[in-house]
């Protein structure tokens, strides 16, 4: 099996049309989409999703925006998938993401940055599971 991590496209990249660009550079940079899934997060699985940044200032944002609408998950495999999707995404603050990154591109705040990829192995199990536990 080849290594494979979770991306979340966030509400602020859906409500502007997005879905298709950014699913296409990961297809684009050689990832294969192997689970694909819109849905709505309630505020338990929003919690227990980003439950690593309970303590960091700007999680009180996060839940009510990420569950303020849709978000579409995607498990995508290949090659050093996980290092390679941070330089893809781009750092979590859109002003200091480099051009070309989704977020760079995309993102106009630290909480709407368009998209979340799992950072580790261990987060990616953890995500997973959250978005995922019904369908396995």
């Amino acid at each position: 099996m080849k290594d494979q991590t979770l991306i979340l496209i966030k509400p602020d990249a859906i409500k502007k049309g997005l879905i298709g660009a950014i699913l296409k550079r990961f297809e684009d940079s050689g990832f294969r989409i192997i689970k694909l899934k819109m849905m709505r997060l309630s505020e338990e699985d929003a919690k227990k999703f980003y439950s690593i940044h309970t303590k960091k200032p700007f999680f009180n944002n996060l839940i009510p925006f990420i569950t303020s609408s849709s978000v579409v998950a995607a498990i995508i495999e290949g090659e050093e998938v996980r290092a390679i999707t941070r330089k893809i995404i781009g750092t979590t603050n859109p002003k200091k993401a480099p051009p070309g990154t989704i977020r760079g591109d995309f993102g106009t705040s630290i909480t709407e940055n368009a998209i979340h990829a799992s950072d580790s192995y261990d987060s990616f199990l953890k995500e997973y599971k959250v978005i995922f536990r019904s369908q396995d």
